[in-house]
């Protein structure tokens, strides 16, 4: 027997105590319902209603039953919505990887919205490079990514890449310093500090392929994880470097500045697992994550004016740092 159903059956003919509104509010024929209701009575073992000529009403039975089924079919609709909600990447956890670089402004907005779009959805935060996530993808370590473009895209699915302009990183005191903007062209003679070729090889490989073409071959290529350090080497006079720009304006020793022609823009993007167990979230977090990074202002280079005034404070997420 569906007690469920049956459990439907009995709250409505309950709430019309008359057998023939009940069928015609549930759009049945009379006689089904009521073998319904004595099926039902006779798998409980007790009669739920007292049935005489001057009508129906519940017996002792039947009036403790209703509470119990108004309960139980309650909790069914909210299994069914937790069911729906889980299949639609609202619950659960998704374990999310973004690059080292990623500034704290983009990930309080990130969290931000997911925390809007999926309150119930824990995000799992792990910072990895751009080739570690690759791997996790690949073996299930990782839901979603954020990663620097080109990569390969074998068993992969894609979102909305984002595309920001870097500007070149020179000591305060390089005479580059004092142009409005610098061509790769004028870099002749300089080291680059750049992030090792293992986080994203793609990306590092074009960043050198789009020097060579407009004329600037780097004496020696240094190289930095840390943005810190990067900074340090250029002020220290070991090279320049590409950002977008935060990071730079937050040193006064060292000076930003767009390049000419913007022949450097780092595509960012989401990237999932394309087979059936991908999870639900995984889409919109990239959407999400593309929206936000477009709409970001420190995640667009400087090109001076007043600073733009704080974000309101972020809504609270659930995340875990991993």
């Amino acid at each position: 027997m569906d007690l469920l159903r049956h459990l439907r059956l009995f709250v409505t003919v309950a709430d019309e105590l008359h057998f023939s509104r009940a069928a015609e509010r549930l759009g049945m024929a009379q006689p089904p319902l009521s073998q319904a209701i004595r099926r039902l009575e006779r798998e409980l073992g007790a009669e739920l209603f007292d049935r005489s000529q001057r009508g129906v009403r519940l017996s002792a039975a039947g009036a403790v039953l209703l509470d119990e089924a108004h309960e139980l079919l309650a909790r069914e609709r909210r299994l069914r919505t937790l069911a729906h909600r889980a299949a639609d990447g609202g619950l659960g956890t998704l374990r999310t990887g973004v690059p080292p670089d990623t500034t704290a402004a983009v990930l309080s907005a990130l969290l931000t919205a997911c925390a809007t779009h999926a309150p119930g959805l824990s995000v799992d935060l792990q910072e990895v490079t751009t080739e570690e996530q690759l791997r996790l993808l690949a073996s299930g370590g990782l839901d979603v990514g954020l990663v620097h473009h080109p990569v390969d895209t074998t068993e992969l699915r894609l979102g909305p890449e984002t595309s920001l302009d870097l500007g070149v990183v020179l000591p305060r005191t390089s005479p580059l310093a004092r142009l409005p903007e610098v061509a790769l062209g004028e870099l002749p003679g300089h080291d680059l500090v750049l992030f090792p070729r293992a986080h994203a090889p793609g990306w590092y490989d074009r960043i050198l392929d789009v020097c060579r073409a407009e004329g600037f071959v780097p004496g020696r290529v240094r190289h930095a994880s840390n943005p810190e350090f990067l900074l340090a080497l250029v002020t220290a006079g070991h090279g320049v470097a590409f950002d977008q720009g935060p990071a730079a304006r937050k040193e006064p020793r060292v000076a930003w500045r767009p390049l000419a022609g913007r022949p450097l823009a780092l595509r960012i993007g989401g990237a999932w697992p394309s087979g059936r167990g991908a999870h639900p979230a995984a889409r919109r977090f990239a959407e999400l994550a593309a929206d936000v990074l477009a709409r970001d202002h420190t995640a667009t280079p400087w090109r001076g004016g007043v600073p733009r005034p704080p974000d309101d404070p972020p809504r609270p997420w659930s995340v875990v740092y991993g």
